[in-house]
């Protein structure tokens, strides 16, 4: 077993676990995309990838560096428009999953993609925004969400609510008629959270070697935890090796100190 893996190759690999065999996945570069791949190549071969750029059924052949990548035309099942993506596939609630990132994930699971610093006008950072992460947060039917574990990241609310988790509570996302389950996991280099029956973010899950502690510390709030705690499996050398020779062997996204 290598115990030597990065903590990016520990986020894709716990992300990709989460998919199940049949899915239809929305999918942007990055981690997510190689969490995708990953899961095709083991557990999950009828996963299905669609990307916003319009591409439905992507079998890359290498690793896409952008959604408007070439390599991810050929071999899928179809091409179609942006808007068609959009109307057709995600808000009619043909997605199952989709990806998100961004700054900051408060305790409801809302992300901040867009500035810190609560003066929208003139901020600390302003950040690329939305894309269409907003429209997958509100229709995806399952979101996951992967990020390092930093308090930065998790304040106990966002500066700015880019893409809604679920507000403030579950029963403040029903009421603003978003027909999409809401963030499921947020999958961290610590552990993995997931909302409790009111929307707030609890730690479920640990990866090996971490502690309760360490994602408290971490967290910009009073984090709850689960009654019983799991323990996530270490990667496999099967799941390294396909991640370091077939998905990403330049090591483009998977570099990392850890």
């Amino acid at each position: 077993m290598d115990t030597s893996y990065t903590s990016p190759e520990l986020l894709t690999i716990n992300a990709a676990r989460l998919l199940r065999d049949g899915d239809v996945v929305f999918v942007g570069v990055g981690l997510p995309n190689l969490a995708c791949n990953l899961a095709r190549r083991t557990h999950a071969p009828r996963l299905m990838m669609i990307y916003e750029a319009g591409v439905i059924g992507a079998q890359p052949a290498r690793l896409p560096l952008s959604i408007g990548d070439p390599t991810l035309v050929s071999g899928s099942l179809a091409v179609c428009s942006m808007y068609d993506i959009f109307a057709f596939y995600l808000q009619r609630g043909n997605v199952d999953v989709g990806f998100l990132g961004g700054a900051q994930i408060d305790r409801y699971g809302n992300i901040n993609a867009t500035v810190i610093g609560r003066d929208y006008a003139h901020p600390k950072v302003r950040l690329p925004g939305s894309g269409g992460a907003q429209e997958i947060a509100a229709w995806a039917n399952r979101c996951y969400v992967l990020t390092p574990h930093q308090k930065r990241r998790f304040p106990e609310k966002v500066d700015f609510c880019t893409s809604a988790g679920f507000l403030d509570g579950k029963a403040a996302r029903d009421a603003a008629r978003l027909r999409g389950g809401g963030p499921q996991a947020v999958v961290t280099d610590i552990g993995i959270l997931e909302p409790d029956e009111t929307g707030e973010l609890i730690l479920t899950a640990l990866h090996p070697g971490k502690t309760v502690e360490d994602a408290r510390l971490n967290t910009g709030w009073a984090l709850k935890a689960a009654g019983h705690i799991r323990f996530t499996d270490p990667p496999t050398d099967l799941e390294l090796q396909i991640l370091r020779q077939e998905l990403d062997p330049q090591g483009i996204y998977l570099k990392s100190a850890g």
